[in-house]
């Protein structure tokens, strides 16, 4: 039910568009409304072109029947871009989660038909999510929840009405969490916005140690790449993801309690793991070598619960 109300936003958002094109601001909705009457929310915004996230979004939820069912509906519908303006990987996140993106989705639909005029004059509107949005005319233009602006409203449809917005509208739990998304920037986090260190987070999972890089910390973690690994011996890295227990001895090995800086590590002549063996560190020729052997080839790569430098081996 949570999943077809969203299409029907989308619907509302490309009848809003074709409502724009008209000649005259106070003709727009009478001008749309008779073709977007014989079309619903789903399919005005099809038609519109500038919904294609929205209708993905609401293909993903499983909300594409209930928007184009008998209604009415009043869809605040996000365009192409308000979804491009998110947080990098949302979107992604969202449509692999159908519950979480129908939470959100539903949180754009509003039972009954209205229309502009009445709008105006709610300090709020209830969602068929169950919240709140908030709405303030300022300027002569409508805000919904302190910040989203409607560009475009009475769009028509045959199952209700769209007003186009310019950013995506999140309850306050979806808010909330995606600014801890946002602050998030800990070493795990560091390591895989990089994309270098797929093997090191892998074995990390498989030993159960994500959760102790992502907490408070601080850690300073000695990080090879996923070519070091690459060139253990063949079968090892396979062999210790199936052994929880050895993996993470051998990547605790590479972690040191505390946030310490290149300008720190200098000055070492070794340093205690918190596997608790110590790794030896030695400049040779104005580089840190670690054990001998391996190099450190990047320093203080800096994370929200300490630092990273980067290994060759």
């Amino acid at each position: 039910m949570k999943r077809a109300r969203f299409t029907i936003v989308a619907a509302l958002a490309l009848a809003l568009v074709a409502a724009a094109c008209s000649t005259d601001d106070a003709e727009t909705t009478t001008t749309t409304a008779a073709p977007a009457a014989e079309l619903n929310i789903v399919e005005v915004a099809a038609e519109a072109g500038s919904f294609s996230t929205l209708l993905a979004a609401a293909e993903a939820a499983g909300l594409v029947d209930t928007l184009t069912s008998e209604g009415p509906f009043t869809v605040f519908a996000p365009t192409d871009e308000a979804f491009a303006a998110l947080p990098e990987g949302t979107v992604e996140g969202l449509l692999e989660d159908p519950e979480a993106l129908a939470d959100i989705l539903l949180y754009h639909v509003v039972s009954g038909e209205v229309l502009a005029e009445t709008v105006v004059t709610l300090d709020s509107a209830t969602t068929v999510q169950g919240s709140d949005v908030s709405i303030v005319v300022d300027d002569g233009g409508v805000v919904l929840n302190g910040s989203v602006n409607v560009v475009t409203t009475d769009v028509d449809a045959s199952n209700g009405v769209i007003h186009i917005i310019d950013a995506v509208l999140l309850p306050a739990a979806d808010m909330d969490e995606m600014e801890d998304m946002e602050a998030s920037n800990t070493i795990v986090d560091v390591a895989a916005a990089a994309g270098s260190f797929s093997t090191l987070l892998a074995a990390a999972e498989a030993a159960g140690l994500v959760d102790t890089l992502m907490s408070e910390g601080p850690f300073t973690v000695f990080a090879p790449t996923d070519e070091a690994f690459a060139a253990l011996p063949e079968g090892t890295v396979e062999g210790l993801l199936e052994d929880p227990e050895a993996l993470a001895e051998i990547l605790l090995y590479h972690v040191v309690a505390g946030d310490v800086r290149a300008e720190t590590v200098v000055t070492l002549d070794s340093a205690t793991t918190v596997q608790g063996s110590d790794v030896s560190i030695e400049i040779v020729d104005g580089g840190v070598v670690l054990n001998g052997s391996v190099n450190v080839v990047t320093t203080d790569v800096e994370a929200d619960n300490g630092v990273i430098h980067i290994i060759d081996a």
